[in-house]
């Protein structure tokens, strides 16, 4: 037997067993891996062409498969000390690492949400103001956008029941996957293949980051161990499929863009997806973007927001752990930050993507696995690891880390 222990539940008269589903725990791993970090992926890539970015997409997800092997294997290890199941990773940071390192897990935890949300209020905003004025209505500003976006998806999170948002995020990721095939049929038309021919390597460095938080599903990895009763072989089928999914992905996306562009029109500061959902590519490419961009947003939007509702109502005295009947302080005080400055900077979306990947993730993708595990190689004669190399790999995470995190710090 290679699970640790077994989901038994009454059902009815009698015990049943109810194992979690290898399948659906790749899906949960894929559905959180393409969120709206797929939209920035072009901006940042177009520059170095599509062979440079492609491998090191592939090098990125590497770096981030074992940074996920390593949390489940932290997960897998804390369950054998302390006999039950672990599912927080916070928790785990503390018991693991101390109360310090905690707190700086917390603060990254805390700076990732906030950064993303506000890239989403910015972005999101962004798109229905621009789709507006293509309907004829001109001169929406970027905040009253933003100011819509927030009301509409903040609203429903706010005044629905939980089965209600299940359902609608249902439709938007439904919609998500017909638009993104959709896409990929309609812009291998447009494809000129010339373009894929361009390369330029050293344009490649600043497209790092926001690989980062494009591939970014760590936060569920503890999940997928509990649900898969802390069976080895499958969390490692769930994480390596589950991120493989997304990989194929964003490569043929990264494709379809790259072919539809030319370099010939990149002045200064690009965003492909804005050039080709004003129609420059044919108008219904644009207006397929234009959906998928604005739901992809959405649906990363619920999801982040309810991480941060859950991280604040674990802290809190007296609030109910059901997200659905929080208070208005609660929800204002995920929402309200967010609005603000993605109101007032319209223009933060890549800046915002481009910090959380670079501090937030490379803390909590990248140094604290490694640290963790580490520790509990050291201490425990239980452990079972996961990712092969020994401490010549937990040092080249640590070391990738902190050069990711140097070089931001010199390029500000």
């Amino acid at each position: 037997m290679t699970r640790l222990f077994s989901h038994i539940q009454l059902d009815g008269n009698q015990l049943s067993h109810q194992p979690g589903s290898i399948w659906g725990n790749i899906a949960l791993v894929a559905g959180t891996t393409v969120g709206a970090g797929i939209l920035a992926l072009p901006a940042v890539t177009l520059p170095s062409g599509v062979v440079p970015s492609t491998t090191l997409l592939i090098g990125v997800w590497v770096y981030t498969l074992l940074s996920g092997l390593l949390i489940a294997e932290v997960t897998l290890n804390t369950m054998r000390l302390n006999g039950k199941p672990s599912s927080n990773l916070l928790w785990m940071v503390a018991n693991t690492l101390g109360k310090p390192m905690a707190v700086i897990a917390a603060v990254a935890y805390l700076f990732l949400h906030y950064a993303l949300l506000i890239a989403y209020v910015s972005q999101g905003g962004e798109i229905i103001a621009s789709s507006l004025s293509q309907w004829g209505i001109n001169d929406v500003p970027g905040w009253a956008g933003s100011i819509a976006f927030t009301s509409i998806f903040g609203g429903m999170m706010y005044v629905g029941k939980d089965r209600l948002i299940e359902k609608v995020n249902g439709v938007l990721v439904g919609i998500v996957i017909a638009s993104f095939i959709g896409l990929l049929l309609l812009g291998a038309t447009q494809i000129h293949p010339e373009q894929l021919q361009f390369q330029d390597w050293a344009a490649l460095s600043p497209a790092v980051s926001v690989m980062l938080v494009a591939m970014f599903y760590h936060n569920v990895v503890p999940v997928v161990v509990t649900q898969l009763e802390g069976d080895a072989l499958k969390i490692r089928q769930a994480i390596i499929i589950g991120s493989l999914i997304p990989l194929i992905m964003f490569l043929a996306w990264n494709a379809v863009i790259f072919g539809s562009v030319s370099h010939d029109t990149i002045q200064g500061v690009f965003d492909p997806l804005v050039f080709l959902r004003q129609g420059n590519a044919g108008e219904w490419l644009g207006i397929l973007i234009s959906i998928f961009s604005e739901f992809a947003i959405a649906t990363s939007f619920i999801g982040f927001v309810y991480g941060l509702l859950d991280f604040f109502s674990s802290i809190s005295q007296g609030v109910s752990s059901n997200p659905s009947s929080r208070g208005l302080p609660l929800i204002s005080l995920v929402l309200f930050p967010s609005l603000s400055l993605g109101t007032l900077q319209p223009s933060i979306f890549f800046t915002a993507l481009d910090y959380a990947g670079t501090y937030s993730i490379s803390v909590l993708g990248g140094i604290i696995p490694a640290l963790m595990s580490w520790q509990q190689r050291k201490v425990s004669i239980l452990n079972q690891p996961l990712v092969p190399g020994g401490k010549v790999t937990l040092v080249m995470m640590i070391i990738i880390a902190l050069v990711i995190i140097f070089r931001q710090i010199l390029t500000s």
